[in-house]
């Protein structure tokens, strides 16, 4: 059964998008619900009248996204500390909640719903994706210590292992 969405469905597709799902999912749930209607003839005539008379209304939103994705790729980089155990696993696990916190706390706001990535559950460097819009996404790249291990920023780092090397030839 091919439908026409009204709204953004995680996992689906986009606002006014045509997707085909199951028969029961369309008349049972997406439907009934108001998130989608049946891909008629007529129902896709006035979707592609309707996408030409917003043709500038997304172009915006478009633009919106793309500079919130400007601003998750200049933004620092997250470390996050958690509770290790001796094998380096953490207590728990990092989720996309956890992203849309620490962003929250540079001042991006983003829903985590759009986060998409494997839970962390060992001590590391990951990538998570944001999926803004359509084609517009930005990945997120983060670390996870031990809990009270020194944390040092990255610039620092790179500070330190310059002097340690001068030292090292003096």
């Amino acid at each position: 059964m091919e439908i026409i969405l009204k709204e953004n469905i995680i996992g689906l597709g986009y606002k006014n998008d045509i997707v085909t799902v199951k028969d029961g999912y369309g008349r049972n749930y997406l439907i009934p619900t108001g998130k989608a209607v049946i891909a008629s003839e007529s129902a896709r005539k006035v979707l592609a009248e309707n996408l030409k008379q917003q043709a500038h209304k997304i172009a915006k939103i478009k633009a919106d996204a793309q500079a919130v994705a400007d601003k998750i790729a200049a933004a620092k980089p997250i470390v996050i500390a958690a509770k290790v155990s001796a094998t380096g696993t953490t207590y728990g696990s990092i989720t996309n909640a956890t992203i849309a916190e620490e962003l929250a706390k540079q001042g991006i706001e983003v829903d985590r719903k759009i986060i998409v990535m494997k839970d962390a559950k060992a001590v590391g460097q990951y990538t998570a994706t944001v999926k803004i819009y359509k084609d517009v996404s930005a990945e997120v790249h983060f670390e996870v210590v031990a809990e009270g291990a020194k944390v040092q920023e990255p610039e620092a780092e790179a500070e330190t292992t310059a002097a340690e090397a001068t030292e090292a030839e003096a």
